[in-house]
């Protein structure tokens, strides 16, 4: 499989376009463009850095670059000048594509250069090589883990012998340099269908119009993305067709918000991760996933260990990059997600992360756990749950939320308070129910869309 060949045999009609806030690409013209032998041979078979400063830069690169590197590493948004010597090193990088957007170009000094414009005109190679594609984990200290990945694995949870639906325009709040936007830059370069970039300095309901007047029908974000989006009276003008949430757990109270908004679309819930590649897809309405989901299906078998997910699969990274790297699978090919799940009955439902853990007197508390109840109230938008320090138990619950607009107006603060925290107790244990509530105007997201559980 090669990006440019799939393109190219598709016959890539004109209408097929990429667009970001400032510009609208026909891939057909980026296709049909004069080809550069040089920057081909000065590309060909090399460890390469895709810097640039915006998403549409490196979209094009992608697809010149597949087929014709090695190795393509995708330097993710966020990432920054400290970082870039390690990463340089375990990836065994000689050369780089960049632009002048890129936040931390100096750091790329000494290191041949090639701009991403020029790259993205590289003529197609002779002799074609498979490429290794390399993703960052969105870890927001540190270095951070570089995956390697292969194309067949990250196409691995797409339907490419089917046709996409007429009429289909993808779009993501994702960027597409992290994993889930990769995936959706995928499904659009594979399908082939027509792709709406998002840009991290865009306000929601900017690029909810933007997508809406491009007639974006499939879109895809995190629960927070999507809390975010619900707040917007922009998002009637979206008339999507398909609704995908991944990268946060999707618990019943968003899903039955985007239901109650789009109440004719399909809406699903994956479950992916970097390293573990794409577990699932949930089109049931409901949160959490089937225990039927759990064992062997074709090509991929998870299984439930000490309550964590572990996933094997031809979809899963091949190995972390670097000197004395880890592991990133056992000896069986599975890889440890470290996500806890907790079963009910005839379904599994997700927990968060081990790494999570609130330890409340020797208890222990996972954030989303309670995060989920809170959202249940109908006057929550959004919510973070965190550790307080505390001199008796070491720590204590402590809730920010975002109410909706209409209780944000109405309510008395603190009555309010006092039923958001009744609200918890029937569903929690008492070590778990927020000893604070603090009401705030918004919460922060990591540059992959994410709440940020870290200071600030």
């Amino acid at each position: 499989m090669n990006l440019r060949d799939r393109l190219s045999r598709a016959g890539t009609p004109q209408n097929l376009f990429l667009a970001d806030r400032s510009s609208r690409r026909a891939l057909r013209d980026s296709l049909d463009a004069a080809a550069r032998v040089d920057v081909a041979e000065r590309l060909a078979g090399r460890s390469v850095l895709v810097a640039t400063g915006g998403q549409m830069a490196a979209a094009l690169a992608m697809i010149a670059l597949d087929g014709l590197v090695r190795r393509m590493v995708l330097a993710p948004p966020g990432m920054t000048a400290e970082q870039v010597p390690g990463v340089l090193a375990d990836a065994e990088i000689d050369l780089c594509v960049t632009d002048a957007g890129c936040p931390f170009r100096a750091a790329l000094d000494g290191l041949p250069c090639i701009e991403a414009a020029d790259a993205a005109l590289a003529a197609a190679p002779d002799v074609q090589q498979p490429t290794e594609w390399v993703l960052t984990t969105s870890g927001t200290t540190g270095a951070p883990k570089l995956v390697a990945h292969t194309l067949e694995g990250l196409a691995g949870g797409i339907n490419t012998a089917a046709a996409p639906d007429p009429g289909t325009v993808w779009s993501t709040f994702y960027d597409i340099r992290r994993y889930g936007g990769l995936q959706v830059f995928l499904r659009a370069i594979l399908g082939p269908s027509p792709l709406v970039l998002s840009d991290p300095d865009e306000p929601v309901r900017e690029y909810i119009l933007r997508a809406a007047e491009a007639g974006v029908t499939h879109i895809l974000g995190t629960p927070s993305h999507w809390r975010l989006a619900l707040m917007s009276t922009a998002l009637p003008h979206l008339k999507a067709r398909y609704l995908r949430l991944s990268g946060e757990i999707a618990d019943q109270a968003i899903l039955d918000l985007l239901r109650g908004a789009f109440p004719e679309a399909r809406i699903a819930h994956a479950y992916a991760s970097t390293e573990g590649g794409v577990g699932f897809t949930v089109e049931d309405g409901r949160e959490g996933f089937p225990a039927g989901l759990v064992g062997a299906r074709t090509g991929i078998e998870i299984v439930v260990r000490d309550d964590t997910l572990h996933i094997r699969s031809n979809r899963t990274g091949r190995r972390y990059l670097g000197e004395g790297a880890a592991a990133l699978a056992d000896e069986e090919a599975f890889v440890d997600t470290g996500d806890l799940v907790e079963r009910r009955s005839d379904r599994f439902f997700f927990l968060g992360r081990r790494s999570g853990m609130i330890n409340v007197g020797g208890a222990k508390v996972q954030p989303e756990e309670v995060e989920t109840v809170i959202n249940g109230h109908p006057r929550v938008s959004m919510s973070r749950v965190r550790a307080r320090p505390n001199p008796i138990l070491g720590a204590v619950v402590e809730a920010e939320i975002v109410l909706r607009s209409d209780a944000a107006e109405e309510a008395d603060p603190a009555a309010l308070k006092t039923a958001i925290i009744a609200h918890c107790r029937p569903h929690l244990a008492k070590h778990k129910v927020p000893v604070s509530v603090k009401f705030v105007p918004d919460l922060p997201l990591t540059a992959g869309g994410k709440l940020l559980r870290r200071a600030p």
